[in-house]
């Protein structure tokens, strides 16, 4: 299904160092800008320290890309991500244009007493990791590229690019790699946290694809990781999220796919939930590794009638499409049907709408082995609505390839899991969403006793230490080491962190 198709979320100023004026100092033909105020700013301790404006200066001297500082023309939309509720402004903001970029502000951070440091590539985090208030955002908006080469069944892809890219141009050669639902979410948040998508049930994990990586690690030096070179780093990044470095560029695996599949949604009345989610429940573990298949309990804002309903893709052969999405059509006629041939790079691109920039939201989630009539029972007689908000339960489909690889075989230690159970609410920005938060923890109650541990891209913004220390399983020790090998000083703190047990 549509991963957040039902998650719709869309200082006193100071002068600004941008990139025209930053041409101006490098060619020497105007005179040079004078440098900015110092500006106070936060540690990622905690600490207050002040950032002189020479400093600032003399690194956007040295940059290709920008550095934005409040007031700048650029910094209102660089500072905001995909969920206003994270209303949060960065002392500074670098929007790098290169790897030599991303090192010399890593570079800076570190320097200047591990500077509060957020790395931006889509803007999805869901618990607002890659933005704060008073540090720098790397912003990596300015850093998208993809390259393909068909022969060799390889993409190229800069740390900044967004999924849409890499579908767009590994699909007109009828290539692919899995790559989420949502075509603006940024590539390197989605793979670092494992990477689910529409044919990773056929081709594995994003992570399960990579080939290569390189990053930029805490102290400021560019890595190539594989599995022969630096092999520590690439099992960490493969699920360890961002707590290693920045990485630069992935380098994927792409496999062979016919570029129009089968997909759409079902939607029936909210009657008829228990009856979607039993024949869910027998048929998804069982399903063939072409279809993807999740579904979605919601309730509209409005007091709109609610509705169930399967979102698929089917990437097999068209003619036998009909066949394996028999079990859906004996649930009988829906109010809805919207499956048919489509294109896949379309078909990526369908859920995008769905995430207006102009709404809060608020999710949980946990991984499930199984849906027993409990779960089924504590969702349907759970889920309440309010004409304030769209509440939401649904499910992103595991198994296949990705239970096949151990849960040990990368950073990423959820092999064994049916799929990924959401709850989410959405409301209006600038509503009071402490009620809607709220009823959402007291629902997730009901439902958590069926899960263990969650998506690390789905972090929440109050996870504990020892949630996500546990979350990592048996994976968690090794992460630890590979930590206080690669960023000792936790600069890279702003994620599931994982917390180095050595003094930088």
């Amino acid at each position: 299904m549509k991963r957040r198709t039902f998650v719709r979320t869309t200082l006193a100023a100071a002068a600004a160092v941008s990139l025209p004026r930053r041409q101006s100092l490098a060619s020497g033909f105007q005179e040079a800008p004078q440098a900015p105020p110092d500006i106070d700013a936060i540690t990622g301790a905690g600490g207050q320290i002040t950032l002189r404006g020479k400093d600032i200066a003399d690194l956007a001297a040295r940059l290709r890309g920008r550095v934005l500082l409040a007031g700048d023309d650029w910094y209102e939309q660089a500072r905001q991500i995909l969920n206003p509720s994270f209303d949060k402004h960065p002392g500074l903001i670098v929007q790098p244009t290169g790897v030599a970029d991303i090192r010399m502000a890593v570079d800076f951070a570190r320097e200047h007493d591990n500077l509060l440091l957020a790395v931006k590539c889509g803007g999805h985090s869901a618990s607002g990791q890659s933005t704060c208030d008073g540090g720098m955002m790397i912003d990596l908006s300015l850093f998208r590229d993809v390259r393909v080469d068909p022969i060799a069944r390889r993409a190229w892809v800069t740390g900044g690019s967004l999924l849409g890219q890499v579908d767009h141009e590994s699909m007109a050669y009828e290539l692919v790699t899995p790559m989420g639902t949502v075509s603006h979410t940024g590539a390197g948040g989605l793979v670092t946290g494992g990477g689910f998508g529409r044919v990773a049930r056929r081709f594995g994990l994003s992570v399960d694809n990579l080939v290569a990586v390189d990053v930029v690690t805490s102290d400021g030096e560019l890595r190539r990781a594989s599995k022969d070179e630096n092999p520590d780093l690439f099992w960490g990044v493969r699920g360890g999220g961002g707590n290693f470095g920045v990485v630069t560029n992935f380098e994927f695996e792409l496999h062979p796919m016919q570029r129009q599949v089968v997909a759409g949604r079902i939607l029936f009345p909210i009657s008829r939930a228990r009856d979607v989610l039993r024949m869910y429940a027998d048929y998804a573990p069982a399903a063939r590794d072409e279809l993807s298949m999740g579904f979605n309990v919601f309730l509209p804002p409005g007091g709109e009638e609610g509705m169930v309903g399967l979102g698929v893709c089917w990437s097999g052969p068209e003619s036998e499409a009909e066949r394996v999405l028999e079990p859906i059509r004996k649930l009988g006629t829906p109010q809805l049907d919207a499956i048919r041939a489509m294109d896949y790079v379309a078909l990526q691109r369908s859920g995008d709408y769905d995430d207006p920039r102009a709404r809060g939201s608020y999710l949980k989630s946990g991984f499930v082995a199984e849906m027993p009539e409990a779960l089924i029972a504590s969702i349907v007689e759970g889920l309440e609505g309010d004409p304030r908000r769209l509440t939401a339960v649904f499910m992103q489909q595991s198994g296949g390839s990705i239970g096949r690889v151990p849960n040990d075989a990368t950073a990423f230690a959820h092999r064994d899991a049916m799929g990924n159970l959401l709850a989410a609410v959405d409301w209006k920005h600038g509503d009071d969403p402490s009620e809607h938060i709220g009823w959402l923890k007291q629902f997730w109650a009901r439902l958590e006793p069926y899960t263990q541990g969650f998506y690390t891209n789905d972090l929440e913004v109050d996870a504990t230490a020892g949630s996500i220390n546990a979350n990592y399983r048996g994976n968690y020790d090794r992460l630890v080491q590979i930590k206080n090998k690669y960023d000792p000083g936790n600069l890279f703190r702003l994620n599931a962190n994982v917390r180095p047990t050595v003094r930088a």
